[in-house]
């Protein structure tokens, strides 16, 4: 048995965990910039505890995901500004963001040097400046992952900047942050964080540290997503979907992905839709396709029982199938108002592409099983 496991430095959790900041950022310089989102407002507190904590402190604010573009404008923000840290305070795409403007900084050349799928993909070789990351949603734990997914205007493609390296210095986790949001935003962002845990656990990656945080992480969505959905200031079932996030960023670095991230940079790319959205939309059709091809051309695979074992732990039921693992995430997707994939502009007609976009995509090769173009087609088809 042989692996590798690498994660954040240090990684803080717990309620009122963001009052670490200021002591976090003081031990990387004076001159920071934080990266929010668009309006800010969960980022400004922090911001004056940080000046009257004498750091000098650069906004840099972000609308929606971020694109090459953003953070080429990010990394002349840091420069101009003599930036020491850099500091995300927001939702995966705030901190993956972030993410890419300490490493770019770092590493001489053009991003396009650096990036899968549209460009050279050549390794980062410099470690990237003094990133602190807080996570404000419980879904894509970018904050302990080692890429930041960027997407690629001209070529209307997300792809990823990858590379430990990325790794950051500090992850503070506060589920307080995550009260207030609204329950779309509970929804797509916790089935991100059940996908990360589902994939890695099935995947051809996956090793005895990953399996034990997506068994884990899986249980706490179990029990919590629904109920966090319906009252956002549940504590516990915030604190569990804080920690099933971190869990599912650290299995998905350390293990493999699937099909559903497969098609997630493609789709995300050519319509305007979340990547959460996405994920929540094709985890139980992609569960099933890859039961039906297991079962089919690997009856006799080890995977199959770890579907089984996904449908013991989603349902707690010892007696539970692989099927009882794929109807209870279509149940969850109805009972979480997920909308189709057609509601973001995806059409029957533009499914060559998207299936040839998604036999590219690097997660395509973490699926337990190859899908065929004909498979492929109903996923999509299924989410449609």
């Amino acid at each position: 048995m042989q692996f590798d496991f690498a994660t954040a430095s240090r990684i803080v959790f717990g309620a009122g965990a963001i009052k670490e900041l200021p002591s976090a950022a003081a031990s990387f310089g004076r001159r920071a910039l934080v990266v929010s989102g668009m309006s800010g407002e969960r980022a400004l507190p922090w911001i004056e505890k940080l000046r009257a904590n004498g750091r000098q402190v650069a906004e840099f604010r972000i609308g929606g995901e971020p694109t090459v573009e953003t953070i080429l404008i990010g990394m002349e923000r840091a420069r101009s500004e003599n930036c020491e840290v850099i500091i995300g305070i927001g939702g995966g795409s705030v901190i993956d963001a972030g993410k890419a403007i300490a490493t770019l900084m770092a590493n001489p050349g053009s991003t396009y040097d650096y990036l899968e799928v549209v460009g050279k993909g050549i390794p980062l070789v410099n470690p990237a400046m003094p990133f602190i990351a807080v996570p404000t949603t419980a879904g894509t734990g970018s904050e302990v992952t080692r890429n930041a997914v960027l997407g690629v205007t001209e070529k209307r493609v997300k792809v990823s900047l990858r590379g430990s390296q990325m790794l950051p210095k500090v992850a503070i986790v506060d589920p307080e942050l995550t009260y207030s949001l609204p329950p779309d935003i509970t929804a797509t962002s916790g089935m991100d964080a059940l996908t990360q845990l589902i994939e890695p656990f099935l995947s051809a990656g996956a090793n005895p540290m990953t399996d034990a945080l997506c068994r884990d992480g899986i249980g706490r969505v179990r029990r919590s997503l629904k109920a966090a959905f319906k009252n956002g200031e549940d504590r516990q079932a915030r604190e569990d979907m804080s920690l099933a996030a971190l869990f599912g960023g650290m299995a998905l670095a350390n293990a493999k992905l699937g099909a559903v991230h497969g098609f997630a940079g493609p789709i995300g790319g050519m319509y305007p839709a979340g990547h959460g959205a996405i994920c929540a939309r094709l985890l139980p059709v992609v569960m099933e396709a890859n039961l039906a091809a297991l079962r089919q051309r690997s009856p006799q695979a080890p995977v199959l029982d770890r579907i089984r074992e996904l449908g013991v732990i989603l349902t707690g039921n010892q007696s539970a199938r692989a099927e009882d693992a794929i109807r209870w995430l279509y149940d969850l997707r109805e009972a979480l108002q997920i909308p189709p994939l057609a509601t973001y502009g995806v059409r029957q007609e533009d499914m060559p592409e998207i299936i040839e976009r998604a036999q590219q995509a690097n997660s395509m090769k973490g699926n337990p099983v190859g899908l065929n173009e004909v498979e492929l087609e109903r996923i999509v088809e299924s989410a449609l």
